[in-house]
């Protein structure tokens, strides 16, 4: 009679190759990664770092000398950031920065700031005609003026370089609120922007004004395409040079100043802007001039402006109009025949005042 004996289950032997693959990372660690390690000692000018389950690390040198004030406050057990410079040296360890590890922390923040539009309150340190220099944990940041608020942005006339420098000198010391909208670290590049930040504020002004509405509002920067005009507190429009008066204006400073009251009427709010019209609410002299002016009517014009398509004639106040170059052999026969600020007889060639074009022809 046989009896059958059970088998004793067969012990699974682990194999070097087996313990080889069981013990080998996933993911070494590589050149530029940032990896925690845990103090275990420092001696003369090289601290040591245990690296689980890599090996240990090792900071020496020049990283050493660069992180001196971080080394002298660390204690075996203590666990610290740093920057993988060299995966395995020639003794077997992993070379390490703290100091491109504190760095390389800092614009990784930065990026996610940038990402969550978080508002800093950061002092001006400095400025140059392009905009403005802050500080950011150690990183210099810098602020384009076109990235100003509005009551920031310099009105300068003419555009001077010099003068827009000296107006965003003026904000050194001050604290801005800003956010972060560019990083770029292999560039060193850490750009700002103010006007970001009241983006939600604008959108709730903008909420009560529409295309239409009169406001009386103050003047606060004449420059020369145009004048900046105070809404409310933080809401300010453009009044472009072409919507300043019906009649010809060469310098929008010989008709206004800064502080001056003026009514004006919004014309168009695109992009969180509001641009405004002051001519809009005076009597647009093209309605009359329908009753008064016709096609091939010979009319008694003051020659105004030279420009590359002719020459500007105005035959009455708001009203002008453009003699051709073609009319003429060449532009030095137009300026011999023509003066500016003299009148001569011109035919009106074209008049559509509903479009306010006007075409006329020097009657000889």
């Amino acid at each position: 009679m046989i009896t059958a004996v059970a088998k004793k289950p067969v012990k699974w032997q682990e194999t070097s190759m087996d313990f080889l693959f069981r013990a080998l990372p996933l993911n070494p660690p590589k050149e530029g990664d940032l990896i925690d390690g845990e103090v275990l000692k420092q001696k003369g000018s090289r601290l040591f770092l245990n690296i689980k389950p890599f090996g240990t690390g090792i900071i020496y040198g020049r990283e050493f000398n660069n992180a001196r004030d971080i080394v002298k406050s660390l204690k075996p057990g203590d666990i610290v950031t740093a920057k993988v410079i060299k995966p395995e040296n020639e003794d077997g360890y992993i070379e390490l920065s703290l100091k491109e590890a504190g760095q390389e922390i800092k614009w990784r923040e930065a990026e996610e700031a940038q990402k969550k539009q978080t508002v800093f309150s950061l002092p001006v340190i400095d400025a140059n005609k392009g905009g403005l220099i802050f500080n950011w944990k150690g990183l210099q940041g810098f602020l384009p003026a076109s990235q100003l608020k509005t009551n920031h942005y310099p009105r300068v006339e003419g555009g001077d370089k010099d003068k827009i420098l000296d107006e965003l000198k003026k904000l050194t010391g001050q604290n801005l609120s800003v956010v972060i909208i560019g990083v770029d670290q292999k560039e060193d590049k850490l750009i700002f922007s103010e006007k970001e930040t009241e983006a939600e504020e604008i959108k709730d002004m903008l909420s009560k004004y529409k295309i239409g509405d009169v406001i009386e509002g103050e003047i606060t920067g004449v420059v020369d395409f145009g004048v900046f005009v105070k809404i409310e507190d933080g809401l300010e429009g453009l009044t472009h040079i072409s919507e300043l008066d019906w009649g010809l204006v060469e310098d929008p400073a010989n008709l206004f100043k800064v502080g001056d009251k003026v009514p004006a009427q919004i014309i168009s709010i695109k992009n969180d802007k509001i641009s405004l019209s002051i001519k809009a609410l005076k009597n647009n002299p093209w309605t009359d001039a329908k009753k008064k002016y016709k096609q091939n009517q010979t009319v008694n014009g003051v020659v105004i402006r030279f420009n590359k398509f002719g020459t500007l004639v105005s035959i009455e106040e708001g009203i002008a109009g453009l003699a051709h170059i073609s009319e003429f052999e060449s532009e030095e026969e137009m300026k011999s025949k023509l003066e500016l600020g003299k009148s001569y007889n011109f035919k009106i060639n074209l008049f559509e005042p509903d479009e306010e074009r006007l075409i006329l022809s020097l009657q000889e």
